[in-house]
């Protein structure tokens, strides 16, 4: 995947001069998981400008630069390391269109890698949508697949939203094929699998747990429709009840913890918007309560995935009283 993400950075900067990469070891070192790699000898130190350690600093330099007409992406080494600039997203790339009257837009790209990875310990390993879900002003996009990433990365850099574009640190070294020249629409989700009797709403690498997922219910004579959300806020809410008016029974599945998580937005949205459509109650799949150990013998990312797997075939289990667990024991 991070050579797609390169590829849509590479394109859109060779399409506008405007477009520039801000962060930690962008230029020569080329990102901390390669997504710029090279790319300053293409186009020079300060379209690729390398910063010192200090997210609060070139976040406010990024979006005062995006004020002025530039289309700055900004990459976070790491996601948690982001939240040292929540003031500058918050209080600037969130507000200033609205605080100004329409006076100023602020067309930034705010990208990097997050999620529970493989023994990076806990602040390495935050789903850090729910923070920013709240924040008025601000769109947010999570990629899954090389295709989308790529796709979805180039809408985002031409958008005149201030966009968080989220990556799993796990992804990265999927492969897959890209489509040239296709900008993928930043609001719409993507149906992964169509069926008719429970819809499974995931995101990011949880597309993957749920496909793997899929494949027990399958046996068990289920046929889930999975669609994988892309656009966090807003959330394609015409196909959503699209899916549900189908199938009439929902499974949220998300890395993120269950308090304030993206999946106690959707739930609430579906139970406010759906609910005469919903023949159970909704759900819902989450991940740890706590921060993230550093496992060497039992990697977290295992826990994480396996207790995943095994809250979806309960709830799948709840919603239509068949026995699925057993499957996976």
């Amino acid at each position: 995947m991070w050579e797609a993400l390169r590829e849509a950075v590479d394109e859109e900067m060779e399409a506008d001069p405007n477009v520039c990469v801000i962060g930690e070891d962008v230029g020569h070192y080329g990102g901390s998981y390669k997504v710029t790699y090279d790319l300053h000898k293409k186009y020079g130190d300060l379209r690729l400008l390398d910063t010192p350690i200090c997210e609060n600093g070139f976040m406010g330099m990024g979006i005062g630069a995006a004020m002025t007409g530039l289309r700055p992406i900004i990459e976070g080494m790491n996601m948690g390391f982001l939240l040292l600039a929540y003031n500058q997203i918050s209080n600037n790339a969130g507000m200033l269109h609205y605080t100004s009257g329409g006076q100023y837009k602020v067309p930034i790209v705010i990208r990097g890698p997050g999620g529970v990875g493989r023994q990076l310990g806990a602040e390495h390993s935050q789903r850090l949508e729910s923070y920013f879900q709240s924040i008025p002003g601000v769109q947010l996009v999570a990629c899954s697949t090389v295709a989308n990433s790529k796709a979805l990365l180039k809408s985002a850099i031409r958008s005149d939203n201030p966009i968080i574009f989220f990556e799993h640190v796990l992804l990265y070294n999927v492969k897959g094929e890209t489509q040239e020249g296709y900008y993928q629409p930043l609001e719409k989700a993507e149906l992964v699998r169509e069926g008719g009797d429970v819809t499974i709403l995931c995101y990011s690498r949880m597309r993957y747990v749920v496909m793997q997922a899929v494949q027990t219910l399958e046996k068990q004579g289920f046929d889930p429709e999975v669609i994988d959300l892309i656009s966090l806020k807003p959330f394609d809410l015409e196909a959503i009840t699209k899916s549900i008016k189908k199938t009439r029974k929902c499974i949220i599945v998300e890395e993120c913890m269950k308090t304030g998580g993206i999946g106690a937005s959707l739930s609430a949205v579906i139970n406010e918007s759906l609910f005469n459509e919903l023949d159970h109650e909704v759900k819902w799949a989450y991940g740890y309560l706590f921060p993230a150990l550093q496992c060497g013998a039992a990697p977290i990312k295992i826990l994480m995935e396996w207790t995943c797997l095994c809250q979806l075939c309960f709830r799948a289990q709840q919603a239509f009283g068949a026995p699925v667990l057993h499957a996976l024991q």
